[in-house]
């Protein structure tokens, strides 16, 4: 995983989807795969960022209500699997879903 300015992420939206990053220069860093994909009303994965697939946690979001509001429950568990280093990651993982937060706010329109 990067910073790299210009990376770009990608997220194949099918069962088996790769979630990867691609640098400005080509290279690839697989994130996770899709192992659920079902618009509207839900999204599952592995995700594996940083770290030995076999280590991977994973993600269920599902989304509920109409165009008026929508309730988004996001589930993340597996935790177990990366041993003495789950509180370092969870850690970690609040500030990843307190930046990806807005972005869904702002795509609803709220």
């Amino acid at each position: 995983m990067t910073s790299a300015p210009g990376l770009v992420v990608t997220f194949e939206p099918r069962p088996g989807g790769r979630i990867f990053e691609r640098t400005p220069d080509g290279a690839e860093h697989d994130w996770g795969q899709v192992v659920a994909w079902e618009p509207p009303n839900r999204l599952a994965y592995l995700w594996h960022l940083g770290t030995d697939r076999g280590r991977a946690t994973e993600v269920d979001i599902s989304f509920a209500g109409d165009a008026s509001a929508t309730t988004v429950t996001i589930t993340h568990r597996g935790w177990e699997r990366l041993g003495t280093d789950a509180p370092a990651w969870r850690q970690r993982n609040l500030g990843g879903w307190s930046g990806l937060v807005p972005h869904y706010r702002q795509a609803a329109g709220s």
